[in-house]
């Protein structure tokens, strides 16, 4: 089957569950698929977040760079919706470069993308023991990466962005020791945090890019004290060495200097030229901080109209490109309806290879939840979709059962809801309604066509297909066949080979 052209030169990759989809393996399969063409990809565009939103690609683990690092020939750029460290760009882009793939001379930064400091990360795990401590509440499970302080600067007005580092050394120096008056003023009086505690932050903070660093280090890229976050604690609690702060970040700015600009422009261009844009976004619908369910958010906008606001161009038509997986995961304190039972032997082996790429954190595993991705079509609208992971659910070991799909929620009086609840005391007290689908024995990460599928592997894709479908036009007519949601690429393997492109229309999909 003859792959439908893209709609537009702009295209959205968008998570439709909870994040940890696959969206960055679906940047190369973008690229290859117009390699060559008039349309080829020109230029991934980070839309949104910061280094809480991991991604992976070819084998290559990000947290804030796009992963259009991956393929050479492409632009890369950081969007002004992103809040952005610039010591995390330098971490992530140099070792990418001493193993020989080019990343800053390709690199454009907006400038008015929002710098993100020390600081952030000390009032993101400050705000998270208030949570914990004082208000007796159960961790939010925050990255720690400072982003939802970063947006609060925004939002308050108290801005740091890239086009400080081309400005006075002066005015950045009084910004950064205003903000760090400021944060270390909410750390003591409220978030109540203990001497104690404050101290230690800068011990863990210092373990955690250690630790995630760990291949930089051994590749000679950056000296130990690099990640050294204990030299920024003040000789008295509460307080910082702000001078050692300013000069730090300063210096990586002036680093990254030549990679600042204007980002719409250059997303103008790449249009205007007929080549391809593809706007990469981090988290997924419903963790978006309007639409999804706090505090169990992000604190970005996750779906395509970010991408308009964050390259600074005007709306016009966009291609969106949903991203799933054959099951559902979960990572920090979600409500998690579909999750199955640790015991479960399917969840035993699911939860071998589901870990977060920023935190390294277990992810809960789950059912397909058709409601939440089928909602995610009816309000926020795709084109295409690419679901991973398919080979995960094949029989092994103890696991020989019936996979399942969440097609409705019903509460305790019998009642079913096809969409998810607005009211989110109300979709706690809900449970989910399954259809149950045969499983599978055979091997399926060795097919490269969906006709090599075994039977029930092809049957349950069409069922996710099915139901996402109906949960969308849930109560009304679906549309006309052309205007059904595409599954373009179906992953059957880690690998990038490792995905079928001729998977039939939807409307065949539904048929069988």
């Amino acid at each position: 089957m003859a792959l439908i052209p893209f709609s537009s030169r702009l295209v959205a990759d968008v998570g439709i569950s909870l994040g940890d989809e696959g969206k960055g393996r679906l940047i190369p399969e973008i690229v290859e698929e117009l390699r060559g063409t008039p349309a080829r990809v020109g230029l991934v565009l980070k839309v949104n977040g910061g280094a809480n939103s991991g991604h992976t690609a070819a084998g290559i683990k990000l947290n804030l760079l796009p992963a259009g690092v991956v393929e050479r020939g492409v632009g890369l750029a950081i969007g002004s919706g992103v809040v952005a460290d610039p010591r995390k760009i330098l971490w992530e882009a140099l070792p990418l470069e001493k193993k020989g793939l080019p990343v800053l001379g390709r690199l454009l930064v907006d400038e008015r993308a929002l710098v993100s400091d020390l600081t952030h990360r000390l009032l993101d795990l400050a705000w998270e023991d208030y949570r914990v401590n004082v208000l007796r509440e159960e961790p939010r499970g925050s990255t720690g990466r400072g982003i939802t302080p970063a947006y609060l600067d925004e939002v308050g007005q108290w801005q740091i962005t890239f086009a400080d580092f081309a400005g006075p050394r002066e005015v950045f120096d009084r910004k950064l020791a205003q903000r760090a008056d400021r944060a270390l003023r909410t750390i003591r009086h409220v978030c109540q945090v203990s001497p104690e505690t404050f101290s230690a932050f800068f011990d863990k903070l210092t373990a955690a890019e250690r630790r995630a660093n760990a291949e930089a280090l051994q590749l000679g890229v950056f000296p130990d004290a690099e990640f050294d976050f204990t030299v920024f604690r003040g000789a008295e609690p509460f307080t910082l060495d702000v001078g050692r702060l300013a000069e730090t970040y300063w210096r990586a700015g002036q680093r990254l200097l030549a990679n600042i600009g204007e980002v719409r422009e250059r997303v103008l261009a790449e249009t205007r030229a007929g080549r391809t844009v593809i706007g990469e976004f981090g988290q997924a619908y419903w963790l978006d901080k309007r639409h999804g369910f706090p505090p169990n958010v992000t604190a970005s906008h996750t779906f395509t109209p970010e991408l308009f606001q964050s390259a600074g161009i005007p709306v016009q038509p966009v291609h969106t490109f949903g991203v799933a997986k054959a099951y559902d995961t979960k990572v920090g304190t979600h409500v998690f309806l579909t999750q199955m039972d640790d015991a479960h032997p399917l969840a035993a082996l699911l939860k071998k290879l589901e870990f977060g790429t920023s935190t390294g954190r277990q992810r809960m595993v789950g059912w397909a939840d058709a409601v939440e991705k089928g909602d995610a079509l009816r309000y926020g609208g795709f084109q295409d979709l690419m679901i991973n992971k398919l080979d995960a659910l094949t029989w092994s070991g103890d696991w020989r059962g019936d996979l399942l799909i969440c097609t409705a929620y019903e509460d305790a009086g019998g009642r079913r809801y096809h969409h998810v609840p607005r009211n989110d005391a109300l979709r706690r007290t809900l449970r989910p309604v399954y259809e149950k689908h045969p499983g599978w024995a055979e091997d399926v990460s060795r097919a490269r066509k969906f006709a090599d599928l075994p039977p029930n592997a092809r049957a349950y894709v069409a069922a996710m297909m099915r139901t996402l479908v109906n949960v969308a036009w849930h109560g009304e007519p679906p549309p006309a066949a052309d205007k059904l949601p595409n599954l373009r690429y179906l992953g059957v393997g880690p690998e990038p080979s490792q995905i079928i492109r001729d998977v039939p229309a939807t409307a065949d999909l539904i048929r069988l």
